[in-house]
């Protein structure tokens, strides 16, 4: 059974609009991670390309490209769709890795597993 654990209001991940940057550990690896909204839905990921192991963010928070419908790696250009972190262009290798989340009573949740914990400080 997975970890509910709180990450934001839900009002903080507006559609397409700034990420939610969280810290976790994945594999035994401390990583940032992003949560956002995409057509109402909201989504997680690490924030790792899967081109080269580097965060997406060109600015803090800023993963969406211009038009706010694809992830934008700011390094080398991969893209990636929102809803489930599939490689659509650019140098890529896969998908990003996906973190559940859930919504309830206004809060945005996400799930820890057996290889996605929180990092304990």
């Amino acid at each position: 059974m997975d970890e509910a654990l709180p990450l934001c209001n839900s009002r903080e991940l507006a559609d397409g609009g700034l990420a939610v940057g969280f810290d976790v550990v994945y594999a035994g690896q401390t990583c940032r991670a992003f949560a956002i909204r995409f057509q109402g839905l909201p989504q997680a990921y690490l924030n790792r390309c899967t081109h080269v192991a580097m965060e997406l963010d060109w600015l803090p928070n800023r993963v969406f490209d211009d038009s706010g419908r694809w992830l934008l790696c700011a390094s080398h250009g991969a893209a990636y769709r929102p809803d489930t972190g599939q490689c659509v262009g650019g140098p890529c290798r896969g998908g990003l890795v996906k973190i559940m989340l859930s919504e309830r009573e206004e809060i945005v949740y996400w799930h820890a597993t057996y290889n996605l914990k929180p990092l304990l400080i």
